[in-house]
């Protein structure tokens, strides 16, 4: 039968691996070494490399960790719920940092920086969410909101909804963007309906629609990129 380590191991442990995180960066470490030191703030006198070890086990990486809900993470033995929530702020965290990084841009249309927080605010999701990204005249963020969640591949998003919405924000142009769980991000059918429907609204109401993107597990999809958004 393992014996419980000492309460001085467990600190001389979570000091190295805090040293090693100093010295050396988050390159130097096995993804459940990164779970294992982040867990020391939820629970800092236990000895956390356990929780962090069946968290990989039964997820299967540090991202699919991040992407989990708090029911599923809870239900690792050893997990509570600060646990959990830590780690659920890991992710909101991120999305509000890469959303003001995108905001701080002089300009705005479809940046690497956006792309990057679209695949951080929506990758990883199980279900279909549209969102919108209003921008002002100089192409500025004001503000991303999420406009309709629905069950996979059957999200119901109403145009009038996305203009109103632009019209209130005093919006001059607009980023359309949503995820595929399935991870294919070719857009369907109804996407281009869809986003046509919006944009020959939007210019009746001298409001730009810049693109729509869609994010998949590791990729994206540029309506205009693409050539589907003139």
């Amino acid at each position: 039968m393992a014996q419980a380590v000492p309460k001085d191991d467990n600190r001389g442990h979570r000091m190295r691996l805090r040293r090693r995180f100093l010295t050396a960066g988050i390159n130097a470490f096995q993804e459940y070494e990164v779970l294992e030191l982040f867990l020391t703030y939820a629970l800092p006198r236990a000895d956390v490399k356990p929780q962090a070890k069946r968290l990989i086990a039964q997820f299967g990486s540090l991202k699919a960790v991040v992407d989990a809900d708090i029911a599923e993470l809870t239900a690792i033995a050893g997990v509570g719920e600060n646990s959990a929530v830590l780690i659920k702020l890991v992710k909101e965290i991120a999305s509000l940092y890469l959303l003001q990084k995108a905001k701080q841009k002089r300009q705005v249309s479809c940046t690497s920086e956006l792309f990057d927080f679209c695949r951080t605010a929506m990758g990883g999701k199980r279900d279909e969410e549209f969102s919108v990204i209003y921008l002002d005249a100089q192409n500025q963020v004001i503000e991303f909101e999420p406009i309709q969640k629905g069950i996979v591949n059957q999200a119901v998003v109403y145009p009038r909804q996305v203009l109103e919405n632009a019209l209130k924000k005093k919006a001059s142009a607009i980023i359309l963007t949503h995820n595929h769980p399935s991870g294919h991000v070719r857009p369907s059918e109804a996407d281009i309906r869809l986003t046509k429907t919006i944009q020959e609204t939007a210019k009746l109401l001298d409001i730009l629609v810049h693109d729509h993107i869609i994010v998949g597990e590791n990729r994206f999809f540029s309506f205009r990129e693409e050539g589907l958004l003139p």
